[in-house]
């Protein structure tokens, strides 16, 4: 079984994408430079907003999910598991961990990529405001 959810967001300025063991995506407009997990603001949607169909799908214990993050030109995958202990209730932020950490911020865990692993070219990208953003997120389980 396979869901999918498209979450379009923007680009900003105080992207620093360094932190090691997560990356993050809000519905925040606003960016500090102490955000240093986030790689997209604006999203037009949060944990709250799923389809209940892909919750329930990652929900299940080792589901697969996919993030594939696409900024014009440039593209990047991050793997990462689903776990019958995610919550996935927080009504701004997705959180995805290298760590098996749970809060209800958690989109999913055991990623193998944190916002320090993605390119620096696509962060490069997603630190221009006026870049959107397209991520999609495929559950298999």
């Amino acid at each position: 079984m396979e869901a999918t959810e498209v979450i379009l967001a923007n680009g900003h300025t105080n992207i620093q994408a360094t932190h090691r063991t997560t990356l993050e995506i809000t519905e925040d407009v606003d960016l500090s430079k102490n955000g240093d997990c986030i790689i997209a603001v604006s999203a037009s949607k949060a944990l709250t907003d799923f389809d209940p169909k892909f919750k329930k799908l990652l929900q299940r214990e080792n589901a697969k999910l996919t993030i594939l993050i696409q900024a014009g030109e440039v593209a990047e995958v991050v793997n990462a598991f689903g776990s019958s202990r995610l919550v996935l209730t927080h009504p701004r932020d997705m959180v995805i961990r290298k760590s098996e950490y749970i809060c209800k911020r958690t989109l999913a865990i055991k990623a193998d990529k944190a916002a320090l692993d993605l390119s620096r070219k696509l962060v490069n990208k997603l630190k221009d405001p006026k870049q959107e953003v397209k991520i999609t997120l495929t559950v298999r389980a």
